[in-house]
């Protein structure tokens, strides 16, 4: 999908300029028509630089991180432009930087604005990135837009690694938990078979699944090491396809705590966007639209597409936004009482800091409640396969 400015009618008389995400011109007409506007032109957003663009690879988070400090650093102490990007050039720890650092400076050499280059490579900066640029860039506020990014980036790396930190602890014990019962059943208990045969009792129902599965295993074990691939292929085509990717989302919000952890994750990053892009100097429907473009969460941003709408057709940012029923409720009120004393940076600036403390809070119960679950699963795992392997042995002790 590309993105199209448009400039529209409303009430046929009140001319209205905003941005919308679509296919194509035809389907962003339609969808501008369906926000009640009539849209008297409307075309893409492109560069102003006519130099070819050359293909570059991806910056992970924390290497833009890194481009965006050492920018900021050197903006700051008064380098020149292009012998900033020199240095990038020449001394980044990572290539990627180095090679994305010396073709910016081929194309601000050749004419190029910085945000005009940065909007080019929007695939490795993002629109949020982009935005803020240009409107730095137009603002002559540069410098601060710059390390607006870095606290921008370095909280979004922070939430991340935390969300991340949280989740690595029971995906490593579930994993560790398959490969102890793998080996169990593939080797374990065919070694324990032939002395049950000759027990001639019938085996507990507990030992016989764990006999017949260790045999299955044993004997198609290419498909042992095909299901780990195959669910892995399985994940990612399932959050990739929009149909399956929307259940998904809607499924994971409906988990306790885990729900509620992706809410407040993903309008963290929301409103610290919307924070960092209103005190650029971006209109509001801008804003709320970079802010929009972190959402991960299908649903969350659904809810989130349709108030931005209704702010586009002239109704109050807090009331838009409570329409949705999505936004917990102190940070609503935090709104509105911005709107309504004119202090609207200071209030989205407050309401990041309640869903960062918000946030802590929801990990830290999730962290402490994952430990004793960890635990519950491992017992009744160890459980199973203790009673499969010794059930059998006191039977025959009765026996003889």
């Amino acid at each position: 999908m590309a993105i199209f400015n448009y400039i529209a009618l409303k009430d046929k008389t009140e001319i209205v300029n905003g941005k919308i995400e679509a296919d194509d011109v035809k389907t962003a007409r339609e969808e501008i028509r369906k926000l009640g506007l009539l849209p008297t032109k409307v075309f893409a957003e492109n560069t102003k630089s006519s130099a070819p663009k050359v293909k570059l690879s991806p910056l992970s988070l924390q290497e833009l991180i890194d481009f965006t400090s050492t920018f900021q650093t050197l903006i700051q102490t008064g380098v020149p432009l292009i012998e900033g990007l020199v240095f990038l050039e020449k001394d980044a720890v990572s290539s990627r930087i180095r090679l994305l650092a010396k073709e910016i400076r081929k194309q601000v050499i050749s004419g190029a604005t910085f945000a005009d280059t940065v909007t080019k490579y929007r695939e490795i900066f993002g629109s949020v990135y982009v935005g803020l640029t240009k409107a730095g860039e137009d603002s002559g506020e540069m410098e601060r837009t710059m390390e607006r990014l870095v606290e921008l980036l370095k909280k979004q790396h922070a939430i991340r690694s935390r969300v991340i930190g949280t989740l690595m602890y029971p995906c490593f014990v579930i994993v560790l938990a398959i490969v102890v019962v793998t080996v169990m059943l593939m080797f374990v208990f065919p070694a324990f078979k032939e002395m049950f045969d000759n027990a001639g009792a019938k085996l507990p129902i507990f030992t016989q699944i764990c006999i017949d599965m260790g045999t299955f295993m044993k004997e198609y074990w290419y498909l042992v090491l095909m299901f780990p691939v195959v669910l892995f292929a399985l994940g990612y085509a399932a959050f990739k396809n929009e149909v399956s990717r929307k259940i998904l989302d809607e499924f994971f919000l409906r988990i306790p705590l885990v729900g509620k952890m992706l809410k407040f994750a993903n309008f963290s990053n929301f409103f610290t966007v919307m924070h960092v892009a209103y005190e650029a100097g971006i209109p509001i429907v801008d804003c709320l639209y970079l802010a929009n473009l972190t959402i991960d969460n299908w649903t969350l941003r659904k809810a989130v597409t349709d108030s931005i709408s209704k702010v586009q057709q002239g109704t109050h940012l807090s009331t838009s936004m409570r329409s949705a029923q999505v936004f917990p409720s102190m940070v609503m009120f935090m709104v509105a009482t911005g709107e309504q004393t004119g202090k609207l940076g200071d209030m989205l600036a407050q309401s990041v800091r309640f869903l960062d403390k918000e946030l802590d809070n929801i990990i830290d119960a999730l962290t402490r409640m994952i430990e004793p679950l960890m635990l519950i699963v491992i017992g009744c795992i160890v459980m199973f396969l203790a009673l499969a392997l010794y059930l059998p042995l006191f039977q025959t002790y009765q026996l003889s």
